[in-house]
């Protein structure tokens, strides 16, 4: 039911979340050439490292949302679910802070360097906290249906 207030928490994860996988993360300039971290791989001047396990987490991320939405017959099972976005969340930030990481220490040894972030490296963290409205918006909604339940 998309009327529901954690229907477009969830959706809004999902949207943010394919943006992330979609949109560079970072950028780094490395000599004269400029290469980009997206959420698959860190392209740029000639060269193309995989970053496929992240992005994998990150799709993972984007993908869940939009199943857990369409469960809202079953509010415990998505409570559950809306739990295994929360930890795919954390991996996806931890898999972006370990990428943009080791790519700075790459190209530290270029004689001009320079790095920094684009918007979508901070989409998990704001997804994080969407999920946890989401989690309490289903969470009442179960309560709910359990007091009217006891009044009958």
């Amino acid at each position: 039911m998309i009327q529901r207030i954690q229907s477009l928490y969830l959706l809004a994860v999902a949207a943010l979340m394919l943006t992330a996988a979609l949109t560079p993360l970072a950028y780094f300039v490395g000599g004269v050439d400029e290469y980009l971290l997206y959420a698959f791989a860190l392209k740029g001047g000639g060269i193309e490292h995989s970053t496929i396990y992240m992005g994998i987490v990150v799709a993972l991320a984007a993908a869940l949302p939009l199943v857990t939405i369409f469960l809202y017959k079953n509010r415990m099972l998505q409570i559950r679910l809306c739990a295994v976005e929360l930890v795919l969340l954390v991996g996806s930030a931890v898999f972006m802070a370990i990428y943009y990481y080791l790519s700075n220490r790459l190209f530290s040894q270029f004689e001009f360097h320079t790095q920094g972030f684009r918007i979508a490296i901070v989409f998990p963290v704001v997804g994080i906290i969407l999920d946890y409205f989401a989690i309490r918006a289903i969470f009442k909604d179960e309560m709910l249906v359990k007091s009217l339940d006891r009044i009958r």
